[in-house]
């Protein structure tokens, strides 16, 4: 009898850590947005005093842009730095038509790259202060960790705000 009422007890308590143990482990895994309008981009970073990085990738076409995207955009040291930090703004340039974007993205981004990428590299990142200037730019992927690439933005920044 004691065992059956022992067991019961611990039954009922994995009941409850489970999906406790589901709900950390969902939520400890967040996504960030990216932006694809500029200049809502370039007010989001007013209004909320951070800079922009804007990205030039093709998506579909460019292996450097999808490891850069995959080894530093999508891990969790970037995310949690982004999510306090940065505005976050992708100029997509995809080549098979699947993939085409909108006519006024195409322009938008063609417009971008006129501005901030006119060599045509790919990947190319930029760290922007809210009125679009460049503080900071990285052709390809960058050299180094993530750690690395999270500090350098880190300190490129604070040294603007100093």
């Amino acid at each position: 009898m004691e065992v059956t009422f022992a067991k019961k007890k611990l039954f009922g308590i994995k009941m409850y850590l489970l999906p406790l143990v589901a709900f950390i482990l969902l939520f400890s895994s967040f996504t960030i947005s990216w932006e694809t309008d500029f200049e809502t981009a370039k007010q989001q970073a007013k209004d909320t005093d951070r800079y922009l990085l804007l990205n030039f990738s093709g998506s579909d076409w460019c292996g450097p842009c999808r490891r850069f995207k995959q080894d530093f955009l999508e891990s969790e040291i970037f995310k949690q730095y982004a999510d306090s930090n940065l505005v976050l703004v992708n100029a997509d340039f995809p080549r098979q038509n699947k993939n085409q974007l909108p006519k006024a993205l195409q322009q938008q981004n063609d417009k971008l790259a006129e501005q901030y990428n006119p060599e045509g590299s790919f990947p190319a990142t930029l760290l922007l202060d809210a009125s679009g200037k460049v503080l900071k730019k990285w052709i390809g992927v960058p050299k180094g960790s993530v750690d690395d690439f999270v500090n350098e933005i880190d300190q490129v920044a604070h040294a603007r705000a100093d």
